[in-house]
């Protein structure tokens, strides 16, 4: 069993710059962020959801790797062939394993309000596939990223069963979510990512 993370680092090992400091060249950074043709719904401004800025602000030291990464995060949340629900479970089970508290706080904010999942079904997150209640499609998808973290590859049994329910895209973009929101972990972990003001209340 896994639990949720919760406890943050109190001191940065890489200091976020302030919004009024970012680079000119992080408004493409951003803009990058957008791919030419979403599936899944890209949030307006003012959006009333975290806004990321200890992340942002420690990525806008550096933009054109920012940039360049964002291209690639921009299909995986906005264009991925997957379901926002099958995102954000794989996701959140990456967090949970890294324990990483940042990525973990943003993405239960995107569960319960774009992914419909209820707070119970977030804590289940962390007790992996095993955990009583998932459907079988789900359960397959918590032990792919627990096979991917551990062993770099989806194991024979677990690859049959997600590929009678998703398509050749689909296990395309599953794999490419967990190495990517894998290396976000490893990021904010080792950047040391203080959490946000407006991701206190999120449980």
């Amino acid at each position: 069993m896994t639990t949720t993370p919760e406890a943050g680092p109190t001191e940065p090992r890489i200091a976020p710059l302030p919004v009024g400091q970012w680079p000119p060249q992080m408004r493409e950074a951003l803009a990058a962020l957008v791919p030419p043709a979403p599936r899944h719904p890209v949030p307006g401004k003012g959006a009333d959801r975290p806004k990321g800025l200890n992340a942002l602000g420690v990525l806008a030291r550096y933009p054109e790797l920012t940039r360049a990464f964002n291209v690639f995060n921009g299909h995986l949340l906005f264009a991925t062939s997957l379901k926002i629900r099958q995102r954000e479970l794989l996701v959140l089970r990456i967090s949970a394993l890294r324990e990483s508290p940042y990525q973990w706080k943003q993405h239960v904010w995107i569960a319960r309000h774009e992914a419909g999942m209820t707070d119970e079904e977030i804590a289940r997150v962390a007790e992996g596939p095993d955990a009583p209640g998932w459907s079988d499609e789900e359960r397959a998808l918590l032990r792919a990223v627990d096979e991917l973290i551990t062993d770099a590859r989806i194991a024979d049994g677990t690859w049959r069963e997600l590929a009678e329910v998703l398509d050749e895209r689909q296990l395309m973009d599953l794999v490419f979510s967990v190495g990517a929101y894998d290396t976000i972990a490893m990021a904010f972990r080792t950047f040391g990512v203080v959490l946000d003001d407006d991701l206190g209340g999120v449980g």
